[in-house]
């Protein structure tokens, strides 16, 4: 009996230790399934959170970027918009309008014209003094040389008869010199040719040279350098009478 209540109760105690063996076996395969389980959707967890940490970190870069270029975009419109405005003011500080150009070329024509009159006024002025001077420059110097044949008159006057007549031959050469200081000649007329621009003609008489020939002259005539003084006046032939 004594070995029989040893045996049964060793064969239950056995059978409980199995029995608890498998349970804690059956609860360790669950804990392992579990775990897993619980890994692999904690993987799965992961993975999708990083893929999702990626993507929303691609879209942040993303909207970053797109900001930044949006504010590069905006920025260089708004550098080239004021670039533009500032050139526009630039050019229309620059460039006068039409009515500005016009005014401006009548206010220079104006300046310039007034200037020139001014100019001109002023030359007509020292002109005119100076011809003036000019010719009272000549005036004097020319009195003053007639003054010696003044001279030579009072002393011809006052002369006896036979002094007389070689008083007035210096008189004449005194003369001479001097129209000839200032280029004044005598025109040489006597038997030459009628010219128009150098003689007068107050008579056209009958003579035995050939018609047109001048035959007398009344009043010697005078030219000063190139230019008739005075006409000589003349008597010229028309030939002879038939």
């Amino acid at each position: 009996m004594y070995y029989g209540r040893t045996k049964d109760h060793t064969t239950i105690t056995v059978n409980n230790w199995r029995n608890e063996m498998n349970q804690k076996k059956s609860e360790k395969d669950e804990a392992e399934e579990l775990l897993k389980k619980n890994s692999a959707e904690s993987s799965g967890n992961s993975d999708k959170q990083s893929d999702a940490d990626k993507a929303a970190g691609s879209a942040g870069n993303t909207e970053t970027k797109a900001e930044e270029t949006a504010a590069n975009g905006a920025g260089k419109v708004n550098a080239a918009d004021a670039a533009d405005t500032a050139s526009e003011t630039s050019e229309t500080a620059r460039k006068p309008t039409r009515e500005e150009e016009l005014q401006a070329q009548v206010d220079e024509y104006k300046d310039k014209y007034l200037r020139l009159a001014a100019d001109f006024d002023n030359f007509r002025k020292r002109s005119a003094k100076e011809s003036g001077e000019r010719a009272a420059r000549a005036t004097e110097n020319f009195a003053i040389e007639v003054l010696d044949v003044v001279d030579n008159i009072d002393r011809a006057l006052a002369a006896d008869e036979k002094a007389l007549r070689e008083g007035v031959v210096q008189i004449q050469k005194v003369l001479a010199k001097i129209l000839e200081n200032h280029s004044i000649s005598p025109i040489d007329s006597m038997n030459a040719q009628f010219d128009p621009n150098k003689h007068e003609a107050i008579a056209y008489v009958p003579s035995d040279e050939k018609e047109g020939i001048i035959i007398d002259e009344l009043i010697r005539g005078y030219t000063i350098g190139d230019k008739v003084l005075r006409c000589a006046k003349v008597a010229v032939s028309k030939g002879k009478e038939e």
